[in-house]
């Protein structure tokens, strides 16, 4: 319909023109090689016949400043793992919002959270990340331990002592080394944020001392770090993945659960747990990769552009994290949850585990020299 507008318009504004001979119009199209017959003939007849050859002209060129549009911006998609609401895909969101600004929209960036891109599998997003079917991805540190065991040493429990000391390792020469280590499995890593320290919860009782969990059925990533710590502590660990927790904790196939206190908000664990317990057990990073190719096809402005952003983003979550954290516990003990926080000689207890497992965690690392440097960065 449009391009019959289009004609329908120059037939009606042309045919006064020529009826008029207006032949220095014509010899301009003719010069064009739009009509291409003698002076002498009827110009409007021969223009009407050659309308299809100017209809062309005209969806040639809208196709042409179409597509140079289009060739000037990059679109990626950045799969998260957990819901909308969550830390992690806010500050997906916040990344998209930085790079839009920094690239002057050259660059957009499509959040998709919820795994919904790769079917909640976080090992075969490793995979699509690396073939290129998947463009960027916020995945969890502790699940990249199963391609790269070296992973493993950001979650030895009690390993950090807060939030800035975290911080500072994942910004550091060994969390950049890391991040290069990722070349080795086809994969971009852009760079890795904190993610907030892991608490427990559970629907028997208050966890107060390690030999409470004796027992207890409790869920925990696949990753032997956390199936060493937990099953040490006397529980029965059960790797699960996360989009199973819910069920299964409902269905009481298991106990409890660990993780950031905002999941049992953002995945309501507080409709099927009773107990929550603040015990900064474990810390864990976030890692922001991209498939190298897409990166490389990028202008060196618009990498130093993402590099930037993903910086700030940091940051940002950082500060939204910390304010996030009171807000959980919060909501989770309006709706009946009951919190305890671990005292200074309660949380001894736990620290005493952890070291006494030390040895194991270095096999773990498989990266002895990796595993050393680690303990001098937080002087343990």
């Amino acid at each position: 319909m449009a391009i019959r507008l289009v004609g329908s318009q120059i037939q009606t504004t042309l045919r006064p023109l020529f009826n008029r001979k207006f032949r220095v119009f014509h010899d301009w199209l003719y010069q064009l090689n739009l009509l291409n017959f003698p002076t002498n003939l009827n110009w409007y007849n021969h223009l009407e016949a050659n309308m299809r050859n100017l209809k062309t002209l005209i969806v040639t060129g809208i196709l042409v400043l179409t597509s140079t549009w289009v060739s000037a911006k990059t679109t990626f998609t950045l799969s998260t793992p957990d819901p909308d609401n969550s830390e992690i895909t806010l500050a997906a969101k916040k990344f998209a919002e930085l790079v839009a600004a920094k690239t002057g929209g050259e660059v957009e960036i499509k959040v998709f959270p919820n795994g919904q891109l790769y079917g909640g599998d976080p090992s075969a997003a490793v995979r699509q990340i690396a073939g290129g079917s998947l463009d960027m991805l916020l995945l969890s540190s502790s699940l990249y331990a199963n391609f790269n065991p070296k992973f493993t040493a950001i979650s030895i429990p009690y390993l950090f002592d807060d939030n800035a000391q975290l911080r500072a390792y994942l910004a550091g020469p060994l969390g950049q080394e890391l991040l290069n280590d990722l070349n080795g499995i086809g994969i971009k890593g852009l760079s890795m944020w904190q993610r907030p320290f892991r608490q427990m919860t559970n629907s028997k009782k208050a966890i107060q001392l390690p030999q409470d969990l004796a027992g207890m059925k409790f869920r925990v990533p696949n990753n032997p770090l956390w199936v060493e710590f937990f099953g040490k502590m006397g529980a029965a660990p059960t790797p699960m993945a996360f989009g199973e927790v819910y069920n299964a904790l409902q269905m009481k196939v298991v106990d409890g659960q660990e993780n950031p206190i905002n999941i049992p908000v953002t995945a309501k664990f507080y409709e099927v747990q009773k107990y929550a317990t603040i015990s900064n057990h474990m810390a864990d990073g976030w890692v922001l990769a991209i498939n190298p190719a897409k990166f490389n096809a990028l202008t060196d402005k618009n990498k130093q552009a993402l590099q930037a952003a993903a910086a700030e983003a940091e940051a940002w979550k950082a500060a939204n994290d910390a304010a996030d954290a009171k807000q959980s516990i919060d909501f989770l003990i309006s709706k009946g949850v009951a919190v305890n926080t671990l005292t200074a000689d309660q949380q001894k207890a736990f620290v005493g585990v952890a070291k006494d497992l030390f040895p194991r965690f270095s096999q773990l690392v498989k990266d002895q020299n990796f595993f050393n440097k680690t303990l001098a960065f937080v002087k343990k």
